[in-house]
């Protein structure tokens, strides 16, 4: 597997032949509202951008800004919500919660290799970057090393190899 509000809106649409997402806007949005979309196609766009770099998933990505969620959520349909917190209106929340769309933690066949083990492609990617021991682990629909789940985790090496490996995963 390679790596709801829904508001009368005016779309902003950025796409691509591979992973396309749309933001759903209300036409007259209020300062915070500006504020979170302009601050979530940022994230967005750089997501996506590094996801280009590296795989070939095809995704249609529907984004909102949802400002009940506490962080931000995102399902294997497509739909991905920010919340409020603009701690995580970034792209390493952004990169993270597309893997979610691509089917981390959200699919039988995610399921079943982290329960098997069988990671075909990404475990030979994963040594390659970490040694001959280096083993990919699972728990709560996520996964790790490179699964960008905390801050801590980000740096640009480690955004590349999630968007390398996690796409794979």
């Amino acid at each position: 597997m390679k790596l709801s509000l829904l508001l009368v809106a005016a779309y902003a649409c950025n796409a691509s032949a591979r992973l396309n997402w749309s933001l759903a806007k209300v036409s007259n949005p209020t300062a915070d509202q500006a504020d979170a979309y302009a601050r979530i196609e940022a994230a967005m766009t750089k997501a996506v951008a590094r996801y280009h770099k590296f795989a070939t998933a095809n995704k249609t990505i529907r984004v909102a800004y949802a400002p009940g969620v506490p962080t931000a959520e995102a399902n294997y349909n497509g739909d991905l919500r920010f919340g409020s917190n603009r701690a995580y209106m970034t792209e390493r929340t952004a990169m993270h919660e597309i893997s979610h769309t691509l089917g981390v933690g959200q699919t039988a066949a995610f399921n079943s290799k982290c329960a098997s083990g069988d990671w075909r492609t990404a475990l030979p990617l994963l040594r390659s970057f970490d040694g001959a021991n280096a083993k990919i682990n699972c728990g709560g629909s996520h996964f790790w090393p490179y699964g960008l789940n905390y801050d801590n985790e980000w740096s640009e090496t480690n955004a590349d190899r999630h968007g390398e490996y996690g796409a794979l995963s």
